[in-house]
């Protein structure tokens, strides 16, 4: 049975998450005015909305861990306290050489993924993981809230104002966490279980994988839109934010329902759908890069978010599943390589564009990438992994 609070505690992490990503996507909604009022080339354009990740992925490891070890509490309280002034550090942030630094201390917000799973999968039994981290996945709502309001507030107010809100907000969360989040009853605090989950090899590296490519693959096309929208049509920040956060919103969407789908059907039968589709929609871009046109790009960037979020929902799904004992550990291992998925393809991109003036090769790339993790979630589907994966009430 669901235990008593579980709703509670699920939505009250469910806004942590989201906080944490409002200001981990702070930078990427106003980096091509940052790009004009700075003379920054495209790959370092690319390098500045990327550096928030690089933080946020290396440090999901320890605090997952450390969520393990204290519970999710404890650490979601500190991180949202650090992600205040961290978020102000942005706000005065006018160089590049500054912007890099208070980027990357920014950036530990996206540990948060490593703290939220842990401690939302110990209030809810097995057959209801899925879609209940499905429901924490929608935190990620936060990046469209930050492409949405943070240019109309960075062009009315300035850059220090949007820092003071951002880590306003955050302060404030983080005293509401604290006073009503509550760990699950009965909840032993975990030993650390950091060698025995990279003992267990190829079913690690494998979910890694397949995080690395959804959740990054979501994360780095979310911070990425606004840009490439502003090169190719032209919009204006405002415009193109809008977009951005429809993208953010239909993948976050998409994330309870790939859930609630695995609950059902099985986590790797819903990746396995995902990758396929995933790859089509990339092949689309790749067929627009050299001469887009607004209708099929949105088309193929909204295909791209639903079969994203699915195939990140059906993650969620199986990582309590692989790991029922060590979820934390887990979670920050296939969470750093999530972060690090977020990390390369706008770099990628920025270089592309640099190299080649368009963006064909880099859209290629990742349809090689998503057929090559469909072809490996198919392998799953065999009895054995059926049963484990299906395994509910």
């Amino acid at each position: 049975m669901t235990q008593d609070g579980a709703t509670r505690n699920l939505l009250l992490a469910t806004g942590a998450y989201s906080v944490c990503f409002l200001a981990w996507g702070m930078i990427a909604p106003v980096a091509p005015d940052i790009q004009d009022e700075l003379g920054l080339t495209d790959t370092e354009t690319s390098v500045m909305i990327s550096i928030p990740v690089i933080l946020g992925s290396l440090l999901r490891i320890p605090l997952g861990l450390l969520t393990d070890r204290v519970g999710g509490r404890a650490v979601f309280t500190v991180l949202l306290a650090y992600t205040a002034g961290a978020a102000v550090l942005v706000g005065f942030a006018s160089s590049y050489a500054a912007l890099l630094g208070a980027g990357l201390l920014l950036g530990a917000a996206g540990a948060s993924f490593a703290v939220g799973v842990p401690f939302v999968a110990r209030w809810y039994r097995q057959s209801r993981q899925g879609f209940a981290l499905g429901v924490f996945g929608v935190g990620t709502i936060g990046t469209a809230t930050a492409a949405f309001s943070i240019p109309a507030i960075r062009d009315s107010a300035g850059q220090e104002a949007v820092g003071f809100m951002v880590g306003a907000i955050a302060g404030l969360y983080a005293l509401l966490w604290w006073a009503m989040a509550r760990e699950a009853p009965g909840a032993a605090r975990q030993p650390t279980r950091y060698r025995e989950v990279l003992a267990s090899g190829w079913d690690l590296w494998r979910l890694a994988l397949f995080y690395f490519v959804t959740f990054g693959g979501v994360v780095a096309l979310a911070i990425f839109l606004p840009k490439l929208l502003t090169d190719w049509f032209d919009y204006s920040l405002g415009e193109a934010g809008v977009r951005a956060a429809g993208f953010t919103l239909l993948a976050t969407a998409g994330r309870p329902l790939g859930g609630w789908l695995s609950d059902r059907v099985g986590g790797t039968r819903v990746l396995a759908a995902s990758f396929l589709v995933v790859g089509l929609g990339a092949i689309g871009l790749a067929w627009q890069a050299a001469d887009p046109q607004i209708v099929p790009v949105t088309l193929f960037c909204l295909t791209l978010a639903l079969f994203l979020g699915l195939g990140n929902g059906a993650v969620f799904k199986l990582v309590p599943i692989f790991f029922p004992t060590a979820t934390g550990s887990a979670t920050g291992i296939i969470g750093a390589a999530g972060g690090l998925g977020g990390f390369f393809p706008p770099l990628v991109l920025g270089i592309v564009k640099d190299a080649t003036g368009d963006f064909v090769l880099a859209f290629v790339f990742m349809v090689a990438l998503a057929w090559m993790c469909a072809g490996m979630a198919v392998s799953l589907l065999d009895p054995r992994r059926a049963t484990a994966d299906s395994a509910a009430s």
